[in-house]
């Protein structure tokens, strides 16, 4: 488990940031930019926090409130749904809804006893427009959209934002087993021609985060895609 930025303990600095899938490409570069803030972070691995276990979860935000939750933790397992064995769609469905679930529900205690709070979930542009052999990935980033406007709904009378990214493709090791043939078709897809990067989308969330105390339940695509 590893912190980035300033001990919470300090004085004057800001609440605590929680970033799950913390080791990934995304994960680190998040993490880098709020401590460049003076945000103290926290961002497990699947090693130190396994979004699936929700005994886990419950026990991870019991020891750590978080005033920023961004859950990130993610996986694929594409292929032709007639090919998807129950456990693959199981997986995904596990990481991606069910753990970004049981985590903002957990980290949601600590918040509405605070009466402040935010937790951002990492979505997908294949949440609205699948490529076709992910519909696992692509249903469970669906839920993602419609469970972050519930909660949005659900906990801004406590004055907790909820908030969606849909970071685009990024050169991170979920995608490096994509071919190049692949990769130009996608990039062909982007009206600027180029993919985002995950310091970008980092530098966004940060403004959001620090910047637009008043934007709760919306949904920010990041990329040049227009469908």
């Amino acid at each position: 488990m590893r912190f980035a930025g300033s001990p919470p303990t300090l004085a004057g600095v800001s609440g605590r940031v929680v970033i799950t899938g913390g080791e990934g490409g995304l994960g680190r570069a998040l993490a880098a930019a709020f401590g460049a803030a003076g945000h103290p972070v926290l961002h497990p691995g699947h090693r130190e926090l396994d979004v699936t276990d929700q005994r886990a979860v419950r026990d991870f935000f019991r020891d750590h409130p978080a005033e920023l939750l961004v859950c990130n933790a993610g996986l694929t397992r594409d292929a032709p749904l007639a090919r998807l064995d129950e456990a693959a769609w199981d997986e995904v469905m596990a990481v991606n809804l069910r753990g970004a679930a049981a985590c903002a529900a957990a980290a949601a205690r600590g918040m509405l006893r605070a009466r402040r709070g935010h937790v951002v979930f990492i979505s997908s542009f294949s949440a609205l427009h699948p490529p076709g052999g992910q519909a696992a990935y692509a249903a469970a980033k669906a839920g993602l959209l419609g469970l972050a406007k519930s909660l949005a709904r659900e906990l801004g009378p406590a004055g907790i934002r909820v908030n969606t990214i849909l970071p685009g493709f990024l050169d991170t090791a979920m995608t490096a087993g994509l071919s190049g043939e692949r990769r130009t078709q996608v990039r062909r897809d982007h009206v600027l021609d180029r993919f985002n990067t995950p310091e970008a989308v980092a530098a966004f969330l940060v403004h959001l985060h620090d910047h637009l105390p008043h934007t709760s339940g919306q949904v920010f695509q990041l990329d040049s895609r227009i469908r």
